[in-house]
């Protein structure tokens, strides 16, 4: 008897102990069911006015226009000039000089790893998250988007398709293109946008119906060149259009109106590109509402420079690559019934460095990582908040390490402080001829007042020291790139390209920085892609130098003996006495062999 009392008393315990749990695990499946969802998308060389909402009467979005009546807005929302730079601030909530990334190719635009990116933190907290188009910020291990924090990922490499990084076979290819699926290569059907946007949906519904909230990065290659291949449909319509800018009214910094054929051909082919982006944002919203997750579920837009081009950009001066206000403001919209049930928007400054910030605090998640940016979350909200005004910092230019002054402007609500030297040069000659704006009267930036206001000059020139010295001293005046890893099982064969290059300095030629994770043999394969008459390849890496005649087209080079540790790659052709570079590197490890 005494025996079965204790039995049945331990059975209660155990069914108690069943049915806590069980309430725990409903509890947290609720507490994670209330974290808003996030779809963020960011398009590439969209400028300012490339909406209708900003006042282009020309192009067609009505998808977005309807968005910007009744979202949450930053209306002063600034980027960096350049797509690197801006994606590395973003994901990081940091300067992009912090991150390793200091330019768009050459190596330059890869990531340090030891960044704790915005996929990492809503990763760890619970969140499925999914990259799909571009990444920018390192196409080889361990510096993919799937070491960074997104589960799932289908990608294009490099800066864009019709790069050097284009798999063999897919070259150029907006229709139909060759992408990479958590790192394999897959041949697509359809429009590269289309398939962006049709693989985030269903992914998105997939991790709805498991009751897990989702990161979804929508990030497309549209409308960044090349302007071969686009949706014929919309180009029809466009190229009957007269789009000539004297048709357009401009409000500040005048454009050339003496635009060729070829000119108003390109035009039409970029906003066909456009026009079918916005038909894929008005995708978006259906879908959730069947899911029933609308209205916790976040839809923020914005792009990532300014146009690449000569076109209707609001009446600002400038366009990609430039520091004036054409080549880095955005439209930043955030669609989310749960929170905003009315339209709000902030004229408030805020940039790409807050948005990891302001996405946590949204998603409840803590993070005791250091942010450049802070949240502008509260700027949203109906109630009157305190907001210090700031310096926000941005510089961009080709080369290695930022130069002082160079390419760069300080920001405050007020003011605008600019050295507009030339994003194109690693560094400008002579002494820094300096431009002010009083941004708040002057949003076009059309009367430079350096020399009325001498005092406010020196401060921002003083800031702006300041920033550079701290962001100098947090990478202890060392910005060599990150190395790319070879022979791990995580990516193995691993494809080298030209994004991922650095460019050849002194009497070195382009090579790649690599860490060997393994000793051993390896076949190091060359692919020399539309390159003709290539009669001998030489090969160096860790003091090898290794020669070979071109035949049929192919070289291999086989069982090449690598140590375990750094090793510098160069690839050089010979064709004649002229020296080229190759175009893709194939490497292989062949463990045990």
């Amino acid at each position: 008897m005494t025996i079965k009392i204790e039995v049945n008393q331990f059975v209660i315990v155990i069914k108690r102990v069943i049915i806590l749990l069980c309430v725990a695990f409903f509890q947290f499946q609720v507490v994670m069911a209330e974290k808003p969802n996030i779809v963020f998308i960011i398009t590439d060389d969209q400028g300012y006015g490339d909406f209708g909402f900003t006042g282009n009467p020309l192009i067609q979005t009505p998808f977005l226009d309807k968005m910007a009546e009744s979202c949450a807005q930053m209306t002063q929302f600034y980027v960096s000039p350049v797509c690197s730079p801006t994606r590395a601030s973003l994901m990081t909530g940091r300067y992009h000089y912090r991150t390793g990334v200091t330019d768009t190719w050459k190596g330059r635009s890869m990531m340090k790893t030891e960044e704790v990116t915005l996929a990492e933190v809503l990763r760890d907290a619970g969140y499925a998250t999914g990259l799909f188009g571009k990444w920018h910020l390192g196409d080889c291990y361990p510096m993919r988007p799937q070491d960074q924090g997104f589960e799932e990922v289908l990608m294009h490499k490099g800066g864009g398709i019709g790069q050097r990084s284009d798999p063999p076979g897919g070259e150029g290819k907006y229709t139909d293109p060759i992408l990479f699926h958590n790192g394999k290569k897959v041949q697509e059907k359809g429009y590269c946008t289309d398939i962006y946007f049709d693989r985030a949906i269903e992914w998105i519904s997939k991790q709805s119906k498991k009751g897990k909230p989702f990161f979804a990065y929508i990030s497309t290659n549209a409308p960044h060149s090349p302007f071969h291949d686009v949706p014929l449909s919309w180009y029809d319509i466009y190229r009957k259009m007269d789009l000539r800018n004297k048709n357009v009214p401009q409000a500040g910094y005048p454009l050339q109106t003496n635009e060729n054929n070829e000119q108003l051909d390109t035009r039409a082919r970029i906003f066909a590109m456009i026009s079918n982006i916005d038909e894929n944002v008005g995708k978006i919203q259906p879908r959730l509402k069947e899911l029933g997750i609308l209205d916790n579920t976040m839809i923020i837009f914005m792009s990532d420079n300014g146009p690449d081009g000569n076109r209707y950009n609001s009446g600002f001066r400038g366009a990609k690559t430039e520091v004036y206000q054409g080549g880095v403001r955005t439209p930043f919209l955030i669609e989310w019934p749960a929170q905003f049930k009315k339209p709000v928007s902030s004229p408030r400054v805020a940039a790409h460095i807050d948005i990891m910030p302001t996405l946590l605090e949204a998603c409840g998640v803590s993070y005791e990582g250091e942010f450049d940016g802070r949240s502008f979350l509260s700027l949203l909200s109906e109630d009157k908040i305190e907001w210090p005004d700031r310096y926000l910092f941005i510089q961009a230019h080709r080369g290695v390490r930022p130069t002082t002054y160079h390419h760069s402007a300080v920001i405050t609500e007020e003011w605008k402080f600019v050295h507009p030297s030339g994003f194109h040069k690693e560094q400008f000659e002579g002494e820094p001829i300096f431009e002010l704006y009083e941004i708040s009267k002057d949003p076009y930036e059309q009367k430079n007042v350096a020399a009325l206001y001498p005092e406010i000059v020196e401060s921002m020139r003083g800031a702006y020291d300041t920033w550079l010295k701290e962001i100098d001293s947090s990478r202890e005046g060392d910005y060599a790139m990150p190395s790319i890893h070879v022979g791990t099982k995580y990516e193995n064969p691993m494809v080298l390209t030209g994004q991922d290059q650095q460019a050849a300095r002194g009497d070195r030629g382009p090579y790649w920085k690599l860490e060997v994770a393994y000793g051993g043999k390896y076949d190091i394969e060359c692919l020399f892609g539309p390159k003709k008459n290539i009669e001998e390849v030489v090969l160096s890496v860790q003091g090898k130098k290794l020669k070979k005649v071109v035949e049929n087209g192919e070289l291999i080079f086989k069982d090449i003996e690598l140590v375990k540790g750094p090793a510098d790659l160069s690839v050089i052709l010979h064709a004649g006495e002229k020296h080229k570079s190759v175009w893709q590197v194939e490497i292989r490890y062949k463990p045990g062999a």
